[in-house]
């Protein structure tokens, strides 16, 4: 097998030169775009990932494995045989990707899309008459424990069993309404017969397939290249990806918090995009016409003609909405009053507070600060977008004014985000001195991101809470305040991440001559490693907590290294650090867990914690009525046992701001949210306790 290390090892600039200045046939054959994205794809990943990989046998099964996976995850749609004849290039998928062949990935998409429109046939086919709902027969739901049916007649029992089974989900929530309707005497309610339940069941789960499989029906051959494309980069580890225009506008906008459009937050239901709520301050409230209940059936740029968008795959119907800056929109909507209207609105950025960093106060004993955090957001496009570090430093502000004992900083599912964003962050709590380490590829030196601002935002009592998906920058900052026991680190054994990616515009490695190929994507390429500033790699093994508390997931095996391919775990040399705190854990942890011992609450975490393991294990489901319903209610038994576990408790209260309150005085939907995401946090025995470990420092 031919090598990547020598089959690339120039520039890919440098190829399409060369490429350029070959015979007429050449120049004609290189405008396939597909073979000119892939050769940037892996002209980057071998001049700037991390660990390149060979193109041989072992990286051609791999993709097969993944690809395979991908296109066909349940095993619903391919046959046996189908895998037999795609097993042929199994090992080939190297040689192809270098003589730009393309056999295998032809094929698979020929025979995916074919699977595909059969299938819509059988669904429609199956869901025509009712099942049989006596009938003794299980439905394995985790396609790890399957394997691809031998023949049609085989798989078509298959997907009776999975179609039965969305129907009696429907089935058994109707017929619990009637019977709780029953019980409380609701007249509301009316009670239909049991055949009329399954039939609208059925024609529910008929009209969710008959959505789903249009969706399917419009992937595009260039959708399904980038996800071939987007397999191989996988290969190399679990965060290198390779994004579609369309995926990395995307990306851009979940890590800035921000996106042009109206402000109307969007819902579809029977085809119809229906406005559920106006953003206070954005274009949509500003200009005044629309409404929360509106209906929008068309939709024009400015003066060019308006789209039908009735019907219309909701993400297509909202990107016509969506849109730059300064430029307009007119929306054809159909008023409460059933009256229709054309809205002109003047679109501008768009905010989304949801994902900025929020504060409370709350009270055990002292006064306590509260700021969860959901990422580290960061101006990545430099569009005047909010930074999570700058906005952490206000909500400290704003907290100390109210005279706070300690700070408490949530992390728990925050998936990371922007590297420099949190070493600025760090030394909000600590006066100088090395964040992390971060070391590229063999050769090139090991560098040691330091805070070097001697302000220090917050000197006193700090916890920092997290659970398994706390990630990435979350585990950098966790992991520093660790080193420097600056901060208790409390909750679960945090998820893994110890890569640094970077993106690269494959646009801006085309020569002029390409230009017609544009837009070629995006490729997120791990390029880097973070350490401790102990020594310590973040990766695989994560930040393991100073307080270890019950977590309902502590039984699932979940993180990094249940990621294909991730990279290994290892440790560099550490570099001087002074710890600021003679932090007495011992103390803290013997009183903490006598603590967790006596509570009921966490008591009742241990006991959901091995519910879930067991579910987790237990992946079929009864498709006879009776016994499929006896399974639901014991679920609905134990969810609401857990739901009810989250009670007030007792001398722990949590507030908002009177600083915000003021604020959004006029936005009464979003004090609304604040006020329910209060609630929350007063009922959190994970921040109670927080509360709890900073009273007992001394």
């Amino acid at each position: 097998m031919q090598k990547l290390n020598s089959y690339f090892s120039k520039k890919v600039i440098l190829f399409l030169v060369i490429i350029l200045l070959s015979s007429f046939t050449l120049i004609k054959y290189v405008f396939n775009r597909n073979d000119v994205v892939f050769e940037l794809i892996f002209g980057s990943l071998n001049d700037y990932h991390y660990s390149p990989l060979i193109l041989n046998d072992e990286f051609s099964e791999k993709v097969f494995k993944i690809y395979i996976r991908n296109i066909d995850y349940n095993k619903k749609y391919l046959l046996q045989s189908d895998l037999t004849a795609l097993e042929k290039y199994k090992l080939d998928i190297d040689n192809q990707l270098l003589s730009k062949t393309h056999d295998f990935f032809n094929l698979a998409s020929q025979i995916i899309v074919s699977r595909i429109k059969e299938k819509e046939v059988w669904s429609k086919e199956l869901l025509s008459k009712p099942f049989n709902y006596s009938e003794i027969e299980e439905y394995e739901t985790d396609w790890k424990k399957t394997t691809y049916a031998k023949t049609e007649s085989e798989l078509k029992n298959e997907w009776k069993k999975m179609l039965k089974y969305q129907i009696l989900t429907r089935l058994d929530e109707a017929l619990t309404i009637q019977e709780l309707a029953k019980e409380k005497k609701d007249n509301s309610v009316k009670i239909l017969s049991f055949d009329s339940l399954e039939t609208d069941a059925r024609r529910k789960t008929l009209k969710t397939n008959i959505e789903f499989f249009k969706r399917l029906n419009k992937i595009t051959p260039r959708e399904r290249f980038s996800e071939f494309a987007g397999t191989i980069t996988k290969i190399y580890d679990p965060h290198t990806e390779y994004f579609a225009p369309k995926e990395r506008k995307k990306f851009d906008q979940a890590m800035s918090a921000q996106f042009e459009g109206i402000g109307a937050r969007l819902q579809q239901k029977d085809g119809i995009l229906k406005v559920s709520e106006i953003i206070v301050g954005s274009p949509s409230h500003k200009q005044g016409e629309l409404k929360a209940g509106d209906d929008i059936i068309k939709v024009a740029q400015g003066i060019s003609e308006p789209i039908d968008i009735i019907n219309m795959d909701i993400d297509e119907a909202i990107e016509l909405i969506k849109g730059k800056k300064g430029t307009e929109v007119r929306l054809t909507v159909k008023k409460t009053d059933n009256s229709l209207k054309v809205i002109p609105i003047i679109r501008d950025v768009i905010e989304i507070e949801e994902t900025y960093a929020k504060s409370g106060l709350l009270e055990n004993k002292n006064k306590f600060g509260y700021i969860y955090l959901p990422s580290f957001y960061t101006d990545f496009n430099r569009t005047g977008a909010h930074h999570c570090t700058q906005d952490m430093r206000k909500e400290i502000e704003k907290l100390k004014k109210e005279n706070i004992k300690g700070l408490i900083i949530d992390l728990r599912d925050n998936g990371g985000g922007s590297l420099q964003e949190v070493v600025e962050m760090a030394g909000l709590f600590i006066p100088k001195g090395p964040v992390v380490q971060v070391k590229g590829r063999v050769g090139v030196p090991v560098s040691i991101m330091e805070d070097k601002n001697p302000e220090v935002v917050w000197s006193g009592p700090l916890t920092i809470l997290i659970n398994g998906n706390s990630a990435s920058a979350s585990e950098i900052l966790a992991a520093a305040m660790q080193d420097y026991k600056r901060a208790i680190i409390i909750g679960s054994n945090s998820f893994g991440k110890g890569t640094v990616q970077s993106f690269i515009d494959l646009d801006l490695l085309l020569l002029p001559q390409f230009d017609s190929l544009k837009p070629a994507g995006s490729i997120k390429i791990t390029q880097q490693k973070f350490y401790r500033i102990n020594g310590g790699a973040t990766q695989l093994k994560g930040v393991k907590p100073d307080i270890l508390l019950p977590d309902p997931y502590s039984f699932i095996d979940r993180g990094e290294r249940e990621l294909d391919y991730p990279m290994p775990w290892d440790e560099i040399t550490k570099v001087n650090y002074k710890e600021y705190y003679n932090i007495n854990y011992d103390d803290i942890i013997k009183k903490s867990d006598a603590r967790i011992l006596k509570s009921p609450q966490f008591q009742m975490v241990r006991n959901q914690s091995k519910e879930i393991k067991l579910k987790r294990d237990d992946t079929k489901y009864n498709l006879q009525l009776d016994n499929f319903r006896l399974e639901q209610k014991q679920f609905r038994v134990q969810s609401k046992k857990y739901e009810e576990s989250r009670k007030d408790i007792k001398d722990f209260s949590a507030t908002i701001l009177k600083e915000d309150k003021i604020r959004n005085a006029k936005d009464t939907s979003k004090l609304g949210r604040d006020d329910r995401w209060i609630k929350n946090i007063a009922k959190d025995i994970n921040v109670h306790e927080a509360t709890n470990l900073i009273n007992d420092l001394k």
